[in-house]
């Protein structure tokens, strides 16, 4: 474990940890009360995926502490060996269910805007939650390989034994996990890249030639928001799968950057928010009731334009 870490390096893991934990957990929160809400009032499909990613990035955060008392034991695992692939299962599967779902709303907002009276025609929340499904199954089917390493070959010389939980591979469970990393860098993360690079693509162009610079705003920061999670947090991590593809063996700074995918779930809520007007009006009465009924944005909320649709209307709403 030597080559993977450095005296003190594991203060490092229990402080992004709990950064991610202590800034996302609430954003998070506070996101999911917003779009329950939403999906009570008029539910539409877009608001059914960012749930979902919402979710997912709770279920992140609730097993995030088993990784700070990894870090903080010296990355020894100091819990029941039992919940080391359970803990590893989740984190894996919740980082590249947030890719899926990114892409699948690059999707649904280019889709309403480049399509708008077919977009009208479609039964959206039907295919919303088929996606959802297929989108969970496709990471957990992936991720799975966590359970399948630990518990391939020679047990008795499973990380249980040596007191690690996920960091050191024997040969035989290399030959297992490299493989499945390189597909999942290639199915998992770059087909939703070129997917969401292709319709945020389109979608900013589409909308340069005509609407209101406040929507274009909110499209660059949705863009931005979405590019920063692909480029910034996940991009590092699945450059790694495909480096030790080539290597045979599992890069050096494989788990520093692993760290760079647990800050999504701080990104995700700013996603969250350009995603929509309706969002972002409920955000910030939400924020108002929580500090007294003052807010930075009480007059810029007070101006906003009513739409006819309400502010979440499935054509022309991306956002709107």
């Amino acid at each position: 474990m030597n080559q993977f870490f450095f005296p003190g390096n594991h203060w490092l893991y229990f402080s992004v940890y709990l950064l991610a934990f202590l800034v996302g957990l609430p954003l998070n929160l506070v996101a999911l009360a917003i779009f329950v809400g939403k999906l009570r009032r008029r539910p539409v499909a877009v608001d059914v995926l960012l749930l979902n990613v919402t979710l997912s990035d709770l279920l992140l955060l609730l097993f995030l502490p088993f990784r700070m008392a990894e870090a903080a034991s010296g990355m020894r695992w100091p819990l029941p060996f039992v919940l080391c692939p359970v803990s590893g299962f989740l984190f894996f599967t919740t980082v590249y269910l947030t890719s899926l779902f990114l892409a699948a709303v690059s999707a649904e907002r280019f889709l309403s805007v480049a399509y708008p009276m077919w977009y009208k025609t479609r039964p959206r929340l039907g295919q919303a939650g088929l996606v959802s499904g297929t989108c969970w199954l496709l990471a957990a089917a992936h991720c799975s390989v966590v359970y399948v390493a630990e518990f391939s070959g020679n047990v008795s010389h499973s990380q249980s034994s040596n007191g690690t939980c996920y960091l050191e591979f024997r040969e035989d469970q290399l030959a297992i996990v490299l493989p499945v990393r390189l597909e999942m860098a290639v199915v998992l993360f770059g087909v939703p890249l070129l997917i969401t690079s292709y319709c945020y693509g389109r979608l900013v162009w589409i909308l340069s030639r005509g609407a209101s610079r406040r929507r274009r705003r909110r499209v660059v920061g949705l863009v931005v928001a979405t590019l920063l999670n692909f480029l910034v947090c996940f991009g590092p991590y699945n450059v790694s799968h495909v480096v030790g593809y080539v290597q045979g063996q599992s890069p050096r700074w494989r788990s520093c950057v692993l760290l760079l995918s647990t800050l999504n779930s701080c990104v995700d809520p700013l996603v969250c928010y350009f995603s929509s007007s309706r969002f972002q009006a409920d955000f910030q009465e939400l924020l108002g009731r929580l500090t007294g009924g003052w807010s930075p944005w009480r007059v810029e909320v007070s101006v906003e334009p009513k739409v006819k649709d309400g502010g979440d209307g499935q054509a022309g709403d991306c956002p709107t």
